[in-house]
């Protein structure tokens, strides 16, 4: 028996319907009914998606209106205390207000803050932590945990959701997110408190939960426990069994669902837990397949996740078809397809898009693509199974589609033979600064003679609608070129202008004429495509459309430096030049999967590298090279750490490195954990380094500290995915709380990250908060050394 299924699927819509309807009922244009509305409609069209397509089952329980761990939050009743809730407040206004934070009323200016447009209690509360989804660039928000976090099942809105789905009279699988990885992906907020400990609370509420789906009619119910895949220590590994044990009781049939990493280790175990079906990820762990075809239980559904849920590429379906052919010939009673992970990571489709380069397209596939090609190989199966051949249109179909796999591999367009050739004789230099870091920073400080506790931004400030729209009209050819800079340099003016009367120390251009920060570059380098809608969701309703990265990278000019060199003239004060980084580029795109990543972020690196060059020649004194999805390349198991991290930071010491001593190279991490990886971070040797820290209230900092981290360090003191503006006593205190691990020195003051997403009132608001905060401690500094030397 084959069966077909998908653990996901994308929920910000076709069009980013639900991104736009969120965005109206944050600033108070839209009713909650209007957004149930939208949502209502999208889940509709999603499902019948999967229906159309052939799947045996659609999925329940993947659409969130923001992020699946916060549903489970909600769901398993373990709000934070700290949020203080009243119980008549609605679960949505709670739900956006864990996600977004809670804001004061400023001004009566509600609207702009988000929560109290809906009626909020005014005070302040700061949102949840938010990081990245194992090793995507999907974020999700952090449940909090101590010794009085309790548990209790709140399933309303799931069983409204089934409610819907069972309209389509079509079989229903409920996806969930398993009891481990829940409390294993949470936090601590307690010192020595273990999350684990609450497990045996957690298990009855979620027992409770798949009873309830249950009587509801649920056959299945998929559980993710993608912690299989990581190096899990052995408390937590030693719990599945029980654990699993105390949830088969409720009668549900469970789909146990690993993906992203290989479970070597775990495989057994995973093996032999007490469900009914076992989903593995057999584009990212091929190597499993073997050991767990021979080790599952015959009697147990075996689902194999052959299709790419990560990537857009068409589907070699030859090696596909054997894996299930595989599986059957080791007496496998019941085989699912699938693909590997939540097709949440890929684009609703690209069948009809308008954009791509036409040798391209037929190349990829976006959700609705994977799910016709899972038919396909169910149909392929059958017919092989019964020593039958694919005829007629199938026929047709698959010949054509594995016509399009051929031609891509030997497509003359993925090969540029200048690249190649500088790639293959880089200078055993090539990665190196002239000088070590204290040589450096002396240069440095006598050329800027910045004050201590020196202020910048990120880069980005808020896009407006204006510029947006004027975006739109030089791309549809409404205005012409120079009627389009013309507006741009007024925008990067204006920007100038606003830091310098705020006091900021080192400026930035604003990022005006960028639609986003990987895509910006990649429309000017060789070796990408772009399409006009392949949108995926980052967090909540901010969405990214990924470059399409198909072939060899080169620069065929400079990028940045005309805007770097005129935003430099309007000010005495440096501006950095603002870049993103080769693993950024790399990570965030959709990156060509016919050679090693490696070699792709070489390529990209000495592409930066020109740029960075150039920049510095037309007399920009300090650079950021952007690296916030460092981390997030990182591979989920140990054993592969090294040989990535030996790349990652020689692709971006090559792209900083063509400089004087005297330029000042920054760059910037956010929403990660870099504490494991410092020895890495300090071997990029960026003069400068800011990362996100205000959430985990500058938790993430004492790591660097610990590590005696060698160089800068900016340490956010705001959280800019919050519409909330800090008090300047809370940024003061944040900062002291660095100085007391970092040498203050060596202390440099911003926000978490670029304020793109923000608005200019409260963009203003924070940051003039946040340079007044700084100059308390500036003059709280000089009256200790005016102390200190009466004193000696």
């Amino acid at each position: 028996m084959i069966k077909t299924h998908t653990l996901g699927f994308p929920r910000i819509g076709e069009n980013r319907e639900l991104k736009f309807a969120l965005e109206d009922y944050w600033r108070g244009d839209a009713s909650e009914e209007s957004l149930q509305a939208t949502a209502s409609t999208l889940r509709l069209k999603h499902w019948k998606a999967q229906i159309d397509s052939g799947l045996d089952f659609i999925t329940v329980g993947d659409f969130s209106f923001y992020d699946q761990m916060a549903d489970h939050i909600q769901l398993l009743g373990c709000e934070p205390q700290r949020f203080a809730f009243a119980n008549e407040q609605a679960p949505l206004q709670r739900y956006f207000t864990m996600v977004r934070g809670k804001a004061e009323n400023h001004g009566g200016c509600n609207h702009a803050h988000g929560s109290s447009a809906h009626g909020l209690h005014p005070q302040e509360t700061h949102a949840l932590e938010m990081t990245k989804w194992f090793d995507t660039n999907y974020h999700y928000m952090v449940p909090e945990f101590n010794a009085s976090t309790q548990f209790k099942a709140h399933a309303g809105n799931l069983l409204a959701q089934l409610e819907q789905a069972k309209t389509l009279n079509h079989p229903v699988k409920v996806s969930l997110i398993g009891p481990l990885t829940f409390l294993f992906l949470g936090k601590s907020k307690q010192a020595g408190f273990d999350q684990l400990d609450l497990l045996d609370q957690l298990l009855p509420v979620y027992g409770q939960i798949l009873s309830t789906l249950k009587l509801q009619g649920v056959e299945w119910v998929q559980l993710d426990e993608p912690i299989l895949g990581l190096d899990l220590p052995g408390p937590w590994l030693a719990a599945y069994e029980r654990s699993y044990l105390q949830l088969k009781t409720s009668g549900v049939k469970i789909l146990l669902a690993t993906y992203f990493s290989s479970t070597q280790g775990h495989t057994s175990i995973a093996c032999k837990l007490p469900v009914d079906g076992l989903h593995v990820d057999c584009v990212r762990a091929e190597e499993d397949l073997p050991l767990i075809i021979d080790w599952l239980p015959n009697y147990k559904v075996l689902s194999l996740g052959i299709v790419d849920g990560r990537n857009i590429w068409k589907t070699d379906l030859n090696p596909a078809l054997q894996h299930i052919l595989k599986a059957f010939d080791a007496g496998k009673g019941e085989v699912w397809i699938a693909p590997s992970c939540s097709l949440l990571h890929v684009p609703y489709r690209f069948s009809n898009d308008t954009r791509v380069n036409l040798q391209v397209l037929p190349w990829l596939a976006g959700a609705i693509e994977k799910l016709e090609e899972i038919e396909l190989l169910k149909q392929a199966a059958k017919n092989q199974l019964q020593g039958k051949s694919l005829t007629g249109a199938l026929a047709n179909i698959w010949n054509t589609h594995q016509d399009l796999v051929k031609q891509r591999r030997n497509s003359p367009l993925l090969n540029n033979p200048e690249v190649k050739a500088r790639i293959s004789s880089i200078a055993p230099t090539a990665d190196q600064r002239h000088s070590e870091f204290a040589v450096r920073q002396q240069l440095q400080r006598e050329r800027f003679n910045l004050p201590a506790y020196p202020t910048t931004t990120i880069g980005s400030f808020p896009q407006t609608r204006n510029i947006r729209n004027l975006r739109a009209r030089f791309r549809t050819g409404e205005i012409d070129e120079a009627t389009y800079w013309q507006h741009i340099s007024q925008e990067i003016r204006q920007a100038i202008d606003f830091q310098e009367r705020i006091g900021l120390d080192v400026l930035v251009h604003g990022e005006a004429e960028r639609n986003d920060m990987v895509e910006y570059f990649g429309e000017q380098l060789e070796g990408f495509t772009f399409s006009a809608n392949g949108w995926v969701q980052s967090y909540g309703s901010r969405c990214v459309k990924p470059p399409i990265l198909f072939g060899d990278v080169a620069r065929p000019k400079p990028m940045t430096v005309d805007v770097a060199a005129f935003a430099q003239s309007l000010s005495e004060k440096p501006v950095k030049g603002m870049l993103t980084g080769p693993v950024t580029i790399l990570q965030w795109s959709f990156v060509r999967n016919d050679q090693a990543r490696a070699t792709t972020a070489l390529q990209i690196a000495y592409a930066i590298r020109d740029e960075v060059a150039d920049l510095e020649q037309a007399g920009i004194g300090m650079i950021q090279i952007d690296e916030p999805a460092y981390r997030e390349g990182l591979p989920l198991r140990k054993a592969r750490w090294n040989d990535y991290l030996e790349w990652a930071s020689k692709a971006f010491r090559i792209s900083a490195s063509p400089v004087r001593d005297d330029t000042q190279i920054h760059t910037h991490m956010c929403y990660s954990e870099f504490n494991d990886i410092l020895p890495a971070i300090a071997a990029m040797d960026a003069d400068v380094i800011t990362i996100e820290t205000s959430r985990s209230d500058m938790e993430l900092l004492r790591g660097f500290g610990e590590f005696d981290y060698p160089n800068e360090i900016g340490p956010g003191v705001y959280d800019i995915h919050s519409p909330r503006v800090p008090k300047q006593a809370e940024i003061v205190r944040l900062i002291r709380k660095a100085a007391q691990v970092i040498p203050p020195e060596n202390l440099w003051v911003n926000p978490d990250c670029g304020l793109k997403t923000r608005g200019w009132e409260e963009t203003e608001a924070a940051l003039t908060v946040m340079v007044k905060a700084t100059e308390q401690l500036r003059c709280e500094l000089e009256t200790q050394n005016k102390a200190e030397k009466t004193a000696a």
